[in-house]
């Protein structure tokens, strides 16, 4: 990943926000989940760019797959590490080169948010980390079959009272609710709405 910032770039990394979002990645020590021996690993981008209006957080909305635990869901680029990846920071670049055809290489990593792991024993047994990405104002994405839309959302609209939102569901005959964003119609939830609340105050002044 590019340490330097190309072009349009050194502009955005000048940005207010960025600029304290950089400073506060680059001093905090991110927490490591604990490793259960058969738990997988996995990344993914939580991805930035700056336009006019400042910046915006890019989300993709999961297609319906059968099998897939996501499916459907408002979530990251991101996947499980494979045994060629040489880190889960590359991880985090591949998956999102395979699923959007967005070349990570060509932004700036800011750093990393600490690990997360699924609260709930239906899901897969899986740590993620969660990397933080710059990427130029411009750039243009192909989705593959696994990401059924893509959405620029601004940086203000996520900290806006009223974004957010609640997610129920219908869990073992009970009604449960989780803490949420409103994006377009959908609601961002679950373990991408605890990335988004882990970076989301590393923006405040």
């Amino acid at each position: 990943m590019s340490s330097a910032a190309p072009g349009g770039l050194l502009a955005a990394l000048q940005q207010e926000d960025v600029a304290r979002l950089a400073n506060r990645l680059a001093a905090r020590v991110s927490q490591d989940a604990d490793r259960l021996p058969n738990m997988r690993l996995a990344a993914v981008a939580a991805v930035l760019r700056v336009v006019d209006t400042g910046p915006e957080l890019l989300f993709i909305k999961r297609a319906d797959r059968d099998g897939d635990p996501w499916s459907g869901h408002m979530a990251f680029p991101g996947g499980r590490l494979e045994p060629g990846d040489a880190s889960l920071e590359m991880t985090a670049v591949r998956e999102t080169a395979e699923e959007l055809s967005l070349d990570l290489t060509q932004g700036v990593m800011l750093g990393r948010l600490d690990d997360l792991a699924p609260r709930s024993p239906s899901l897969p047994p899986i740590v993620i980390r969660p990397f933080i990405a710059l990427v130029p104002a411009d750039v243009t994405f192909v989705p593959n079959v696994e990401v059924a839309a893509t959405y620029w959302v601004p940086l203000a609209m996520l900290r806006h009272p009223d974004t957010q939102a609640e997610h129920v569901m219908t869990i073992n005959g009970a009604r449960a609710r989780f803490p949420g964003f409103r994006v377009d119609r959908y609601i961002v939830w679950g373990l991408t709405e605890r990335i988004v609340s882990q970076l989301l105050p590393l923006f405040d002044p």
